[in-house]
């Protein structure tokens, strides 16, 4: 697969805004930015970073979300009113954002919320299914701005055998590869994903993957135990120990160990999963603070196994003896060959939780690589995923695929999503 270029004779500049609600489901993020051909043919689209605005979801809203997401039952009809009563936050949302930037919305990609993603292929009807569904319905969005929305992105990938995820390595390969320097894109929304970069790359060389819990676990702990939706600033995990035996059995759980490509969600780490989890660290002897920091832990500690066992490997840049370094594939003290320079960069809500970044810090210090924040780069952590969608929609609307096989599993590149007309 080539990168995705200004192939198309009429791919003009547009302001897209890209609208993202994650797993968290806290609420919605609008990022707005001007796409446009490269300069050449052959190069990927520019995208320039114009501003963002994140709002909360209505506490009604965001408890029948959650509701959905956990699979409670629920009839068509409330399903419906809650897809419809989301397609008018996610306008209210790109409106106030546009006032407040003084900018005109030509485009709007829209990923709406996921409810459900069964990647893997389950028996069901007499057949042989695999699923997602996103809510949120973009007609609503498209009649209020009088503009064109692209929404829906993940099943044209799941129909071509892909994972329907991750889809922002696209926009990872887009804007932040490098001739010389090898790249980790990790974003820590409700849940991990990354993207590794090897230096000078093309889209068939993208590794991308779900490394498991990122704040979802913690912010369900939060919930449980303490009556919050988050650890700011990751205070009440710094007051904790970590549970060292509760990480180390959960790493040892199938998921951590699957080879890529991989995804994961609310059904394997949602409300059941927390439940259960808050169990294991009771059993270990473990108080409220001592689950939270544990859960922060594990996201860490996920993260480090999935650079260890999977993207060591992938990352083929020329060695350098890194005397003081354990061998992420072997686990010994001995010097280990490393690529000359590795760039760990974070991104997502997880990024503002300095406990867990000093944990991610810790570990990769350890390895030689450096850990930096996506502002370094250019874009704000909480804005990415939604820079991403409104890349995912400019390539729709000009009929130019943007998922990455080599990522998400899929047979071909595909064009993504579905255009409800302003």
């Amino acid at each position: 697969m080539s990168a995705p270029s200004n192939a198309q004779p009429n791919a003009k500049a547009m302001t897209v805004a890209g609208v993202m609600s994650g797993t968290s489901a806290d609420g919605v993020d609008v990022a707005l930015c001007r796409i446009g051909p490269g300069a050449r043919v052959g190069d990927s689209p520019r995208v320039k970073f114009v501003g963002m605005a994140g709002f909360a979801y209505p506490a009604t809203v965001r408890a029948a979300v959650l509701r959905a997401m956990e699979g409670e039952a629920l009839t068509a009809a409330e399903i419906g009113r809650l897809s419809w009563r989301l397609g008018g936050v996610y306008a209210d949302a790109v409106e106030k954002t546009a006032e407040m930037f003084g900018v005109r919305i030509a485009l709007v990609g829209c990923h709406g919320q996921t409810v459900h993603h069964e990647a893997s292929t389950v028996s069901a009807l007499g057949g042989k299914v695999r699923s997602t569904w996103q809510i949120g319905e973009a007609a609503v969005i498209a009649e209020r701005l009088r503009c064109p929305v692209v929404s829906d992105f993940r099943p044209a990938d799941l129909a071509a055998g892909g994972q329907g995820a991750p889809l922002v390595p696209m926009l990872d390969f887009c804007l932040f590869r490098s001739a010389r320097v090898s790249r980790v894109l990790q974003n820590l929304g409700g849940i991990g994903n990354l993207t590794a970069l090897p230096a000078g790359c093309g889209v068939d060389g993208v590794m991308a993957f779900d490394t498991g819990p990122g704040n979802m676990v913690i912010d369900g702990c939060m919930a449980a135990l303490f009556g919050k939706k988050f650890d700011r600033d990751g205070a009440v995990a710094r007051r904790g120990r970590v549970l060292r035996v509760v990480v180390e059995r959960v790493l040892r759980e199938p998921y951590f160990a699957a080879p890529p490509p991989k995804s994961c969600g609310r059904e394997e780490y949602g409300a059941a999963f927390c439940s259960r989890f808050i169990g294991m660290c009771r059993d270990a002897g473990g108080g409220d603070a001592d689950c939270v920091a544990t859960a922060t832990a594990l996201t860490a500690e996920s993260v480090l196994a999935a650079y260890r066992e999977f993207v060591w490997a992938h990352l083929r840049a020329a060695p350098k003896p890194m005397s003081q370094s354990r061998d992420p594939s072997t686990g010994s003290g001995q010097a280990m060959g490393h690529p000359a320079k590795i760039e760990f960069c974070v991104a997502g809500g997880g990024a503002k939780n300095r406990t867990l970044m000093a944990m991610l810090r810790e570990g990769f210090g350890a390895l030689g690589v450096k850990v930096r924040e996506i502002e370094e780069l250019g874009v704000p952590a909480q804005a990415k995923e939604g820079v991403a969608f409104g890349l995912l929609a400019w390539l729709t609307w000009h009929g130019l695929p943007g998922n990455v096989p080599a990522a998400t599993g899929a047979a071909r590149a595909v064009v993504l999503g579905k255009v409800s007309h302003g």
